[in-house]
């Protein structure tokens, strides 16, 4: 497998030629230091992956991975920030990885590579949509890919989002208002200010008031909404 490092940083490039030279099955192709360069050595060297940092100078990682020719090659971006995750994934990049770069991390990276060379993925990578495939959530150092059904709620704390599922809490780098623009909206409807339900996830709907009504999840959370909302939610989840 060809790999082309694509990073403005020597000392970057340097830690990931380190990593890929003990990834066995793994030749580096070239090397580029800007978003230009990347672009003409991937035409140039034809390699099977990029491992492309986000910020360089000319283009960042996205306009590069769009100018890429024909014959495009796989996408791993790499990058100090993890804001961009969500959005590099719809872009139908194969992995996300945090500098800096853990030698694991990178390998599994690898992997999903050769599975998507090699034609165990399935179909050809899908053109970018405009709801997300995954969900990117966070924690710690890690980045998890959620699938939207397992998502519960989104809650907002402070100027953080927490993202809510059965099998844990991550955090989200999106605000809601930008979460509630990629969710579909037939699945996902924002309840409060500081929260949005998955109404797939509802489990029981209880009057509390004549004004208000109790939405309980299937984790057990529980959701104050107006009477109004409660009719349309149930109404939209056939209740």
């Amino acid at each position: 497998m060809r790999v082309l490092i694509a990073d403005d940083e020597p000392v970057a490039r340097h830690v990931l030629r380190e990593l890929l030279e003990e990834a066995p099955g793994v030749i580096i192709a070239g090397e580029a230091s800007s978003g230009p360069d990347a672009v003409e050595q991937a035409r140039r060297l034809e390699p099977d992956v990029v491992l492309l940092d986000l910020q360089m100078p000319g283009m960042d990682g996205f306009q590069v991975a769009g100018a890429f020719p024909l014959r495009s090659p796989l996408v791993i971006f790499v990058t100090a920030y993890h804001k961009h995750a969500l959005e590099a994934f719809d872009a139908g990049a194969v992995d996300y990885l945090l500098k800096p770069v853990r030698k694991e991390r990178l390998e599994a990276a690898l992997e999903k590579a050769r599975a998507h060379l090699a034609g165990i993925s399935g179909a050809p990578r899908p053109a970018p949509v405009s709801e997300p495939r995954k969900i990117v959530g966070r924690a710690g150092s890690d980045l998890h890919l959620i699938e939207p059904a397992e998502v519960i709620a989104f809650q907002a704390e402070g100027d953080l989002v927490r993202i809510i599922t059965a099998s844990g809490r991550y955090y989200s780098g999106h605000s809601l208002k930008a979460l509630e623009e990629k969710l579909p909206g037939g699945r996902f409807r924002r309840v409060h200010r500081s929260t949005i339900i998955n109404t797939g996830q509802i489990r029981r709907i209880s009057p509390l008031s004549s004004k208000r009504w109790l939405l309980r999840m299937s984790n057990g959370l529980e959701v104050v909404v107006s009477k109004r909302l409660a009719g349309v939610i149930r109404d939209e989840t056939e209740w």
